[in-house]
């Protein structure tokens, strides 16, 4: 029977850190009986931590394409590992260890590291001007352009300023100061160059584009009428057009403009405003295209044409119907996004109404603007705006010349309540409601119909 072999006493395994620094480290938190089995188990699980604690930070180090160990690597492997880090510590700026002397009481202590500190002088740092840390980065989202359209927002460059606030010619010519040759060939050569720069803004193709575009369009004649159409239906279909839409706006505003000079309408004249309009129309019948920051260029050449005192006598209902239409799909499509929109278009069709001293044909294009802006701009206008009044006040001192203007504002009863199929004579209480709301001119035309005063009134039929 073989005996058990006795097993050899084990060697203990001593590592790098030793048990008298654990009792060094006792002794100075006031623990002076620590055996040495205690002190031997806390210097293997030190020596432990410091191990993984290097290991975690060799991989920062091997990832980082280091071959050196920083104590930024150190700090991150004690995160990693759920330590709080060690502070004052910066790989940008490492301490400096300097050997102390040696000690003749202690020959067998070995060498002695240790960091000098600065020396601060308070006197001299509060005497320094003070360095404000700049602000950290951050980044943030703005827009740069919107449709070709650079909001005016601190962080876009500043717009360039007009020439005409800068150009001390412009003044003069503005003041009616005669220029000198030199300075009026100098404006007209700084002019020429702004053409030019604005004419590179556009591709050749969409310069050959606008330039067949605008001479089939105008001037009107019978012989282009098929061009004419070409060329709205590509305004209203085609697509890429919107680098296109500033210039044709301002076409638009100056062929107006010089339509509607002073003295009398040409038929030619009113030809061009029908092509203008139909050219409106046929901008806001393209979806592709992006109106809305033009919205105060497009306003002016309708409303003018809607309300001048005298238009073509031939063309002036067909004008001031288009306009209108176009004024409607305009609020339609934009009124939400711009809620101010509504009131100021019903405060400038309002002052034409009812306004003193206003024409004949600014009136009637009121009336057909309050039609297209809907049915309680006309109930505003008309009944409770008193602008009924004033139109039969008008018609009852002169009939000549009034019939477009009563059969606006007939048409916009009709909008406002239908006639009746079998109509009924209004009472004397509904007749005297009718002459205070609409006044005598136009109580007499709806009296016959009670069913349709009933409702030009109050908004319900009976």
């Amino acid at each position: 029977m073989n005996k058990p072999k006795a097993r050899l006493p084990q060697a203990q395994n001593t590592g790098i850190y030793k048990k008298d620094t654990i009792r060094d480290v006792a002794e100075s938190l006031g623990i002076t009986s620590l055996s040495d089995a205690v002190a031997s188990s806390l210097a293997s699980d030190v020596e432990y931590r410091i191990h993984q604690v290097i290991e975690e930070a060799a991989r920062f180090m091997r990832h980082a394409r280091r071959t050196s160990m920083t104590t930024s690597d150190i700090d991150l492997a004690l995160r990693v590992l759920n330590i709080e880090p060690l502070y004052g510590h910066s790989s940008h700026n490492p301490h400096i260890f300097r050997r102390a002397l040696p000690f003749p009481q202690l020959p067998a202590a070995g060498p002695v590291y240790f960091v000098e500190d600065e020396e601060i002088d308070f006197d001299r740092v509060l005497r320094e001007d003070k360095i404000t840390l700049p602000r950290g980065v951050s980044y943030t989202a703005h827009w740069l352009a919107v449709e070709g359209v650079q909001p005016l927002i601190p962080e876009n460059p500043p717009a360039i300023p007009r020439d005409d606030a800068q150009d001390p010619t412009k003044a003069l010519a503005a003041g009616n100061v005669p220029l000198s040759p030199g300075r009026a060939s100098a404006n007209a050569k700084k002019q020429q160059q702004q053409q030019q720069l604005v004419k590179q803004v556009l591709s050749r193709e969409l310069q050959l584009y606008y330039t067949r575009l605008t001479s089939s369009l105008l001037p009107p004649t019978s012989a282009d009428h098929a061009k004419r159409t070409a060329a709205l239906a590509s305004l209203r279909n085609d697509a890429g057009l919107q680098a296109l839409l500033p210039y044709l706006i301002r076409w638009i505003g100056e062929g107006v403009v010089g339509a509607l000079k002073e003295g009398g309408q040409s038929e030619n004249d009113g030809r061009v405003l029908e092509v203008l309009m139909d050219v409106i129309s046929a901008i806001m019948d393209n979806t592709t295209l992006f109106v809305e920051p033009y919205l105060h260029q497009i306003l002016p050449p309708i409303l003018s044409t809607l309300l001048h005192s005298s238009l073509p006598p031939t063309h002036s209902t067909h004008l001031r119907t288009s306009a209108s239409q176009s004024l409607s799909r305009l609020l339609t499509q934009h009124s939400t996004t711009y809620p101010s929109l509504s009131p100021r278009i019903m405060k400038t069709l309002l002052l034409a109404l009812i306004g003193e001293g206003k024409s004949v044909g600014t009136r009637e294009g009121a009336i057909r603007g309050l039609i297209g802006v809907g049915k309680e701009a006309v109930r505003k206008g008309l009944v409770e705006g008193g602008g009924a009044k004033v139109i039969g006040n008008e018609c009852t001192a002169s009939s000549w010349g009034m019939e477009p203007l009563v059969e606006a504002a007939m048409h916009a009863f009709v909008i406002l309540q239908p006639p009746s199929d079998m109509p009924e004579s209004a009472d004397a209480e509904l007749l005297t409601s009718l002459r205070e709301a609409l006044g005598n001119f136009f109580a007499e035309k709806l009296a016959g119909d009670r069913g349709w005063a009933v409702g030009v009134l109050t908004g319900t039929s009976t």
